[in-house]
């Protein structure tokens, strides 16, 4: 009937639900019903159905628990996933029993019970439960559990989306998007792309120093084209670990798209990239804000002025009210230091969104203006520079990466180095 998934009562303790943090690869397209008992848990797997992890299934809630999902079944093919909540051992077995008569093959179920029992798990196993979650449960709980099904638990977790958006036209969000994407892929030595999602004007290419000849327009146009390999051949290569998806920078069509337009790529690109990196226009349409919340985590680029201040705090509170399970979004401060500007400073920027900058990049207009007309980034520019040092340091607060993994140079490394300098 089912396949059972691998965590047991010991590793479930009673106590606190688990970080919001950990990575959740989302569920494709399946059709999920929940049974349950009681309406604390009905309301925790509704509010898991509304989140972002969970946007392509289709969920049901009905109460009644095993009984009424037995009788409903006698009659009705069953769904991918069924969620049971159940209170007494021997309703469970039983009901699981009865459940095993009525259940298309290939449904995989969840139990969610009150019982930590080392004995019930291995009969719960031995009747090829896919995963049995102990009562009382989170939003977050469900979410992990259905998720999991879909997931193979040995597989190295793939494809998390990094969307940064500038909270006003601009502030450097591109610019800061590309620095860090060259920062995750050379510092942290992670598989990235950088998918340019302003196609009529993106700098991408630029600051890449790349004119790939397709691009991200090629799959958005073409949709029924979108797979693995399709999307491999549109990929620019700019460095051993980072890729490019470009936009064509070009007028000659208008880019009006579907709320639901960059859903293939992006799905798509989470198969085979470990990080992908988006570059989100500053406007407010249907696909900006999709792109936004569906991602796994976002950076808000903002300059230190009033409308900056409002802008960032709108798009702060509209994202973490929309993504309840997830991490808040984070923000950094660009282009501070300007002289003669009036400037918010960044105690007031904290106060008013009740959450610190991870990050306050100072104006420097002949390194960054160099780095732009070179086609270079900021790290090629000045290695040791301290904004190459705030791009690593955002790119690991993004991506929960610590530590570094720079190349091992050899005893020559520091003469070598000399020798380029003097050049």
């Amino acid at each position: 009937m089912i396949s059972y998934s691998r965590q047991t009562p010991e590793q479930q303790p009673d106590g606190p639900p688990p970080s919001t943090e950990d990575h959740i690869a989302p569920a494709p397209r399946v059709s999920v019903q929940a049974f349950c008992e009681t309406v604390e848990t009905a309301a925790a797997v509704q509010s898991a159905g509304e989140d972002r992890r969970l946007g392509k299934a289709h969920l049901k809630i009905q109460m009644g628990g095993m009984a009424a999902a037995i009788e409903a079944y006698r009659s009705a093919p069953t769904p991918n996933v069924i969620i049971l909540e159940t209170e007494g051992r021997n309703d469970i077995l039983l009901g699981l029993d009865q459940l095993a008569t009525v259940c298309d093959a290939g449904t995989r179920v969840i139990v969610i019970g009150r019982i930590n029992d080392v004995t019930l798990y291995r009969e719960l196993v031995r009747r090829g439960v896919s995963d049995y979650v102990i009562a009382p449960v989170t939003a977050i709980d469900v979410v992990r559990s259905v998720c999991n099904l879909f997931s193979a638990p040995e597989a190295k977790a793939v494809g998390r989306i990094i969307a940064v958006v500038g909270a006003k036209g601009g502030v450097g969000s591109s610019t800061v998007a590309h620095n860090v994407a060259w920062a995750i892929a050379r510092d942290l030595a992670l598989d990235s792309v950088v998918a340019d999602l302003d196609l009529a004007f993106g700098t991408a290419g630029l600051d890449y120093n790349q004119d790939p000849p397709q691009g991200i327009a090629d799959a958005v146009f073409s949709p029924d084209r979108v797979d693995t390999a399709f999307i491999d051949r549109l990929l620019s290569k700019c460095t051993d670990h980072l890729s490019l998806l470009a936009a064509p920078a070009t007028l000659d069509r208008v880019y009006d798209f579907g709320a639901d337009a960059f859903d293939a790529i992006f799905d798509t690109l989470r198969t085979t990239m470990p990080c992908i990196v988006l570059d989100v226009p500053h406007q407010w349409s249907g696909w900006t804000k999709r792109a936004l919340i569906a991602a796994d985590d976002i950076l808000i680029v903002a300059a230190p002025d009033l409308a900056n201040l409002r802008n960032t705090k709108n798009i702060y509170d509209l994202l973490k009210a929309s993504r309840p399970n997830d991490r808040a979004p984070l923000y950094c401060l660009n282009q501070v230091g300007i002289p003669k500007r009036p400037e918010i400073p960044a105690s007031e920027f904290a106060k008013a969104i009740e959450s610190q900058p991870i990050a306050t990049i100072p104006f420097e207009p002949q390194m960054f203006g160099s780095a732009a007309n070179n086609g270079q980034m900021i790290a090629e520019i000045s290695a040791n520079h301290r904004t190459t040092e705030m791009f690593l340091q955002i790119a690991q607060r993004l991506t929960g990466r610590g530590e570094t993994k720079k190349p091992k140079g050899s005893f020559l490394s520091p003469l070598i180095e000399k020798l380029r300098a003097k050049k």
